[in-house]
């Protein structure tokens, strides 16, 4: 268990002028350790800017039960024990809660990182595997949900900042209930170009352009929308591929996939390379331009598999094998299985592993802070 450190601020002194001259010139001819500098940020509403050289370094942290219960505290403490500042920071937004996560965005602005929502119309309790819910594709479509969806919207206007949103996340696999294998999967229901239409990918590419464009009619100009798919397909069938489910490029703005090694006990080692070469070369075929991220990345400790060749290799190989890569999400989260057995993809899992992210991260390519310019 990571232990919780307290942070005291000081009361605000007075300080003679010349001293305060003294202090500040030497705070900007210094460097402060595991930070980058901050810029001063332009004035007006900001957009968030991918960086032209080197990623932004991000994470889930493991809040406790659930994936919306963020705590400033839960952050300060993963940037001590990995050394550096996160320029993103992941959470579950369910359409079960039925509202803006205000209070969590101010607390990861507050922070300094741009959040990355999972905005997902899953009802509670939120268990994988289960099908279908109230917030259905086809009740979605339907209109049933505008009302929340528009308060949402107008809720994301206001708040006003930079976010990234992914919407309908891994709809290409089995586990959630607005994957395509639940609305028809791979029965043909027409042609374009000369190509197969499958109900599943079209009811999923139809909701996605239906919410994205109620959002934007509010006006909620501040959101960057990501197509975050699966790295691989279930069923591992034509119909599933990640074009099938492509909304189109002008309602998306970078591409994302969720990538992992060995997350279960029974299931076979691998290193990152080995699960993303072929999702990485298929997303970037979608769309030649838009930015890539790894928006989950992680791998399970199980002995004698070697946690930290896996975590050292990976930053290396998302350094230099992926050059669309403009920031990558670590899942540092532990959770038991219905068999009793535990999945542990925390950095610290080991202290073998928690010291290859150190030093992985600690290279100047993964920006810790995120970078800004004044919106249109």
């Amino acid at each position: 268990m990571i232990a919780r450190h307290s942070v005291l601020r000081p009361l605000p002194l007075r300080i003679p002028l010349a001293l305060c001259l003294t202090l500040c010139l030497a705070t900007l001819l210094g460097c402060r350790q595991n930070e980058e500098p901050i810029a001063a940020k332009p004035p007006g509403p900001l957009a968030l800017v991918m960086p032209a050289n080197g990623a932004y370094t991000g994470a889930y942290v493991d809040f406790g039960e659930g994936e919306c219960q963020v705590t400033y505290e839960a952050l300060t403490d993963f940037e001590e024990m990995t050394g550096k500042h996160l320029a993103v920071v992941a959470f579950g937004n369910f359409w079960g809660e039925e509202r803006f996560p205000k209070k969590i965005m101010d607390i990861v602005t507050g922070y300094g990182a741009v959040p990355l929502l999972f905005w997902s119309p899953w009802d509670k309790p939120y268990e994988e595997m289960r099908g279908p819910d109230r917030f259905n594709l086809n009740d979605i479509l339907a209109g049933k949900w505008d009302a929340y969806i528009d308060q949402w919207a107008d809720d994301v206007r206001q708040y006003g900042k930079p976010l990234l949103v992914s919407w309908g996340l891994e709809m290409n696999g089995l586990w959630f209930p607005w994957s395509g294998e639940f609305y028809g999967g791979g029965s043909q229901v027409g042609e374009k170009d000369g190509k197969p239409l499958y109900a599943g990918p079209e009811i999923v590419k139809r909701a996605y352009r239906y919410v994205v464009d109620r959002v934007r009619a509010r006006k909620a100009d501040n959101i960057l929308w990501g197509f975050h798919t699966n790295h691989f397909g279930l069923p591992q069938a034509a119909w599933n591929a990640m074009a099938n489910y492509w909304p189109g490029a002008d309602y998306v703005d970078w591409l994302g996939f969720s990538v992992y090694g060995k997350m279960q006990h029974d299931d076979d080692w691998s290193m990152l390379h080995n699960n993303m070469d072929a999702a990485y070369q298929e997303i970037c075929q979608l769309d030649p331009d838009k930015p890539v991220i790894v928006a989950e990345w992680g791998v399970g400790e199980f002995p004698p598999n070697d946690k930290a060749e896996f975590i050292s290799q990976g930053l290396q190989e998302l350094k230099g094998r992926y050059p669309r890569v403009k920031a990558a999400v670590y899942w540092h989260e532990r959770w038991e299985n219905p068999d009793g057995s535990f999945s542990n993809l925390r950095v610290n899992s080991s202290p073998e592993a928690l010291a290859a992210y150190r030093a992985g991260i600690a290279d100047p390519y993964w920006i810790a802070w995120p970078q800004f310019r004044p919106r249109p």
